[in-house]
């Protein structure tokens, strides 16, 4: 499942949603070559982990307050939540494999 979230949103979406499914937030912006990337990938691997997590993309020139407040310095970002937390993270553009695995390791 793959959700847009906003500063207005992001509590419900994604603080409140991780209480009981992962949420991977993927923090972009339309001008970032890798984040246009990037997007493609992580919308195929959420598909394939049917359910697993939830893809939130968060648009980082709408949306700065979330940006800010979880420490997003350059983009792409990529951020796990668990129960409200971040669990992890990863900046830049990953290839798939990589991603899967880190995934793996955290769900």
């Amino acid at each position: 499942m793959e959700i847009e979230v906003t500063d207005a949103n992001f509590q419900k979406e994604v603080i409140e949603k991780s209480q009981e499914t992962p949420v991977l937030v993927d923090f972009w912006a339309s001008w970032c070559g890798p984040c246009m990337m990037l997007g493609p990938t992580l919308e195929k691997i959420t598909e394939e982990y049917q359910g697993k997590f939830i893809l939130a993309k968060a648009a980082t020139d709408d949306n700065h307050e979330a940006a800010s407040k979880f420490g997003v310095m350059s983009i792409p970002s990529v951020k796990l939540f668990k129960n409200g937390k971040i669990v992890d993270e990863f900046v830049g553009a990953q290839p798939e494999s990589t991603i899967k695995q880190w995934l793996d390791q955290k769900l």
